[in-house]
């Protein structure tokens, strides 16, 4: 029996993909590699992190990768920087409030943080 190869409809997925591939190329640091392969998988597989989840796992001045989409229910008790593929209207609102910042995944490299410091959270 063969597998049958899906293929993905969103274009802004597929350009987040590559470049978290290339920087791992560029680079050698694995967790590019990770978010990239978390990020592959189908729509149903991937991570819908809630922002109590994310207070609960860090602390103020903390860098989080999610590789998917962060919702809105619960709050956030300390400032930190989450960059994930997409957010809901609402967790922007109260990431925001909480003096945090909201940054894509395509930002997150851009930026130049030490990886070693990114926490990935599923």
């Amino acid at each position: 029996m063969t597998m049958r190869r899906r293929k993905m409809k969103n274009p802004e997925l597929k350009g987040v993909i590559r470049a978290l591939k290339a920087a791992f190329k560029k680079d050698g640091r694995a967790i590019w590699r990770a978010l990239a392969e978390d990020l592959d998988r189908s729509k149903r597989s991937r991570v819908a992190m809630n922002l109590s989840k994310i207070n609960r796992h860090t602390v103020e001045g903390d860098v989080v990768a999610v590789p998917g989409k962060v919702l809105s229910s619960g709050s956030l008790s300390h400032p930190v920087t989450i960059a994930a593929f997409s957010f809901s209207k609402d967790a922007r609102k109260k990431i925001a409030l909480a003096d945090s910042h909201a940054i894509s995944l395509l930002d997150l490299i851009e930026e130049g943080v030490e990886p070693s410091k990114i926490k990935i959270l599923k």
